[in-house]
């Protein structure tokens, strides 16, 4: 039923290596670019995503950070927003957002 599966499978965990074993930014950009000529054909939108924000990913290399914590606050006050189903008043969404952090408000 899924012939490229296998081959996915593969890609992505080969993908996932880059990022363990690159040790600067040159192999990082090296490695990313020889994944990209054997993925595109399996995950073309997924290239392509990764060639527009190809500087960005790279500079993963430099630094060894991310915004992962950032996009998990987003996300959890979006959570808390939905929840809500609209707050009357923002005195009630910042209580909402502070105890959800375990904090004194």
């Amino acid at each position: 039923n899924f012939p490229n599966l296998k081959k996915m499978q593969e890609l992505k965990e080969e993908f996932r290596k880059i990022y363990e074993t690159s040790e600067n930014p040159t192999e990082g950009m090296l490695s990313i670019s020889e994944w990209l000529a054997k993925s595109s054909s399996v995950f073309t939108k997924s290239c392509q995503t990764i060639r527009n924000w190809f500087e960005e990913i790279i500079s993963y290399f430099e630094r060894r950070t991310t915004n992962g914590m950032v996009e998990g606050i987003n996300n959890k006050l979006k959570l808390i927003k939905r929840r809500g189903y609209g707050f009357r008043n923002f005195r009630n969404f910042w209580v909402r957002s502070m105890l959800s952090w375990h904090l004194v408000c």
